[in-house]
């Protein structure tokens, strides 16, 4: 950003001025005037457009100034505040007012508030108006979906991968809506009350106790059976993506990056690979062009079980590349500790995570380890899962919007700062002695009171 700065010979500051130009924005150029009440456009100056206080007076000077040195500027020793064209607003002087809540409705669903953004759009909280159920919607915009790579082909496949999957651990896709005037596409999903990363960052350490990993994991595994019973290839399993409801029941969620097998296809080949780095196996680090596809959710399980149990990742690294590089060219340990931790955990999470996929366990080996079989012991109460915006209780969201819709009256909202009611309560005073001296002064028509000017504003608090 270029600024000029403006000053007189005897450094004597006047008032500060910014403006920005509309036909030098785009090249991202501001000018603050010092001692220059009157803008005026530096590049005129040849022409002799420029007033009589502006660049053509020969006592004037000019100084540019980089980032750096405009960030060292300090203003409030230079000019008075009171005449900046902008000023330092003190909160406190004024009185705001909520947003009114405006009620919309998608087909028969009313609409929430957000539970949260990603880069294909935002999930809310929705209401079915005919059964009364919470539901979440993920809103789409082609416009977004456009910028991503692969984003359109991957919310299509997406539905049609769960229009069929039906599960307890997987979570359901119960309608799709789409607005092509808005160019938005509406997935109604079942409702979750969070979900397990959310746990992970709420809780102490960043992991769980194992009574409460061991529930989530045994989860993890029956809905993972049950896609690759159906010969779908989640490729991306991670707390990010594992939901969690009321009663701590795991939903596998986000299908954007799936496969479908052939229906004739003789193994679980996959030739594309697009999950998350931290959680991606070292066939696909390396850059194989096939692999087996039930074996990359097996490691990303493996990932998932550690990362839940002890806080940290198996593999890091300073960039993408270097933690490719990692999970590529290294033969995973067990760490001591973890053994001493648990010994059957540290088996099982060793046997999940082999460099080479046909050593890495099966599902059914996974089912017939120790620590799978035996759940570890309680050893206090459950991480929570964390409210939601300070709700405890995370009461639905749509609540308010309904109140707002059909009990509140219409009126039309008024915003007005401190200075607007003291200038009114001054008037009102005023007001109020000129009729008390009018009312003494009058000998026809003694203690007649008058009716208020209809003008007057009606304060209420």
């Amino acid at each position: 950003m270029t600024v000029t700065v403006m000053e007189e010979p005897s450094g004597r500051s006047r008032d500060v001025y910014r403006q920005t130009q509309d036909d030098i924005a785009d090249e991202g150029e501001a000018e603050l005037l010092l001692g220059n009440p009157h803008y005026t456009d530096s590049r005129h100056s040849e022409n002799g457009l420029v007033g009589e206080s502006g660049l053509n007076d020969p006592h004037s000077s000019v100084t540019w100034l980089d980032d750096e040195e405009i960030e060292r500027l300090d203003f409030s020793s230079t000019a008075d505040p009171a005449n900046m064209f902008f000023n330092r607003v003190n909160s406190s002087e004024i009185i705001y007012q909520a947003k009114k809540k405006v009620c919309k409705m998608v087909g028969k669903y009313v609409m929430g508030d957000i539970l949260g953004e990603g880069s294909y759009g935002k999930v809310k909280e929705v209401l079915d108006s005919e059964t009364l159920n919470r539901r979440a919607v993920k809103i789409l915009t082609k416009r977004k979906l456009r910028r991503i790579p692969n984003g359109e082909q991957n919310v299509r496949r997406e539905i049609q991968l769960l229009r069929k999957l039906k599960h307890k651990n997987v979570v359901e896709l119960l309608d799709v809506l789409c607005n092509e005037e808005k160019q938005k596409m509406y997935l109604i999903m079942e409702y979750c009350v969070g979900g397990l990363q959310e746990l992970l960052d709420h809780a102490p350490q960043k992991k769980l106790p194992l009574f409460q990993a061991h529930r989530y994991f045994r989860q993890l595994i029956n809905g993972l059976e049950y896609l690759h019973s159906c010969g779908v290839i989640h490729k991306d399993i991670k707390p990010g993506n594992l939901l969690l409801t009321l009663d701590h029941t795991l939903k596998i969620s986000d299908f954007g990056v799936a496969e479908q097998l052939d229906a004739f296809a003789v193994d679980d080949t996959c030739t594309t690979g697009q999950g998350s780095p931290a959680f991606q196996p070292p066939e696909i680090a390396n850059g194989h062009e096939s692999f087996s596809g039930f074996k990359v959710d097996i490691w990303s399980s493996g990932v998932t079980l550690y990362n839940i149990t002890t806080g940290l990742y198996p593999f890091e690294g300073d960039n993408i590349y270097r933690l490719l590089e990692n999970i590529g060219k290294s033969q995973w340990q067990a760490p001591d500790w973890l053994y001493e931790l648990d010994q059957t955990l540290a088996e099982l999470i060793l046997g999940m995570l082999q460099s080479e996929p046909m050593s890495r366990l099966t599902i059914q080996q996974i089912r017939h380890q120790s620590w799978f079989i035996s759940a570890p012991k309680v050893t206090g109460p459950p991480i929570p899962i964390p409210p939601l915006k300070h709700d405890e209780l995370r009461c639905s969201t749509v609540l308010p919007y309904l109140e707002a819709y059909h009990y509140e009256t219409e009126r039309e909202d008024v915003y007005f700062t401190e200075h607007d009611l003291n200038q009114e309560l001054a008037r009102q005073a005023a007001t109020h002695a000129a009729q008390l001296r009018n009312s003494s002064s009058s000998t026809s028509v003694p203690n007649t009171k008058k009716k208020r000017n209809s003008s007057s504003i009606f304060l209420a608090f």
